[in-house]
């Protein structure tokens, strides 16, 4: 049975809830929706049908929409990309069927709606993404970030520097992220990564990224990373072959210590996930994404997001339900997740 139950709730920042449950009386934790239940087509547009809650009172991951494209550089239309990963993920179901793992057999997981942010200062709107994932992570929640143009992983580094300090990272993209400026402008979804790092948000010999291609602007605009201590894998560095000896090392390298994930969807060849700003050939296939967050899975997994889908230049839909099953994998990654 599908039932609802309406919590009131006093305090500054939440008024009152709706929770959707699914046999509530039966399960200790929450579950997607089954499409046994109630068609695909139906239900409440949520990440993978979970309840949705405004807060993360009682949980242990959560995922939240950052409907953000004002520091893109090229196609916009990202802002749209939460709403659209959530309807495709109407799709997916509850247990892994590669690895087994069932996430919400043993996590309390919903998602929390979207960040409220200012579409007309991107400053200001780091600000409020910043503010946001502070009050998600400060009690132990893990944010799963849907996105949402890069520029987001910077505010986001910001709040998980204040719980857990300076973090490693696995980043998968496209490009580098770590110009200086963009138009004369430090913030932009081309900075995040510099600005992380000049604020000791990352640490440099802890941080890996995977996918880097297409043309630059200078033969050295991948120097200032290696300089930091960053790990700096091109794409054809990856082609046709299997990503799980790279994951191997990964995992030697990170250790204990707390790693956040960020996965732009560029990362992957433009004919996986072709509705994205700033689409490259030569990417990395759908399978060694998975292969990638798969081969996180004993890393101290503090956050993550999928960032760069903008559902104008994809109408049917691949891209964003794509990113819903990576997002999917990160959630079966984590540590309390067996």
């Amino acid at each position: 049975m599908f039932s609802v139950r309406i919590l009131a709730q006093t305090g500054k920042s939440t008024f009152g809830r709706v929770l959707f449950s699914t046999c509530a009386a039966r399960n200790k934790y929450n579950e997607p929706l089954s499409g046994h239940d109630m068609v695909r087509a139906g239900g409440i547009a949520s990440m993978m049908r979970l309840p949705v809650q405004s807060d993360t009172t009682g949980l242990d991951a959560c995922f939240v929409g950052v409907p953000l494209d004002i520091g893109t550089s090229n196609r916009s239309g990202t802002r749209y990309g939460p709403r659209q990963i959530r309807c495709e993920s109407a799709l997916l179901r509850k247990v892994n069927s590669a690895t087994g793992a069932s996430p919400y057999d043993c996590m309390q997981v919903a998602d929390i709606g979207d960040v409220n942010l200012n579409l007309y200062n991107l400053p200001k709107a780091c600000e409020d993404i910043r503010r946001r994932f502070s009050d998600i992570v400060k009690d132990g929640c893990i944010p799963l970030a849907l996105g949402g143009d890069h520029t987001m992983s910077y505010p986001i580094l910001q709040a998980i520097k204040e719980k857990h300090g300076a973090v490693g990272l696995v980043h998968i993209d496209a490009h580098s992220d770590t110009h200086d400026l963009m138009l004369g402008e430090k913030i932009a979804h081309g900075t995040p990564f510099r600005r992380a790092m000049e604020e000791g948000c990352l640490v440099g010999n802890k941080v890996i990224q995977i996918g880097l291609r297409g043309s630059i602007y200078d033969t050295g605009d991948y120097d200032w990373a290696r300089e930091q201590g960053f790990r700096c894998i091109q794409a054809h560095e990856c082609w046709h072959k299997s990503l799980e000896p790279l994951m191997v090392e990964v995992r030697e390298m990170m250790g204990n210590h707390p790693v956040y994930l960020s996965f732009d969807i560029d990362g992957l060849d433009p004919c996986f996930a072709p509705g994205t700003g700033t689409p490259e050939i030569g990417g990395l296939t759908s399978i060694q994404g998975l292969e990638i967050v798969r081969g996180c899975k004993g890393l101290n997994v503090v956050g993550g997001d999928l960032v760069e889908v903008s559902p104008p230049y994809d109408v049917q839909g691949t891209t964003a339900l794509t990113g819903a099953n990576l997002l999917f994998e990160m959630l079966c990654i984590l540590q309390k997740v067996k």
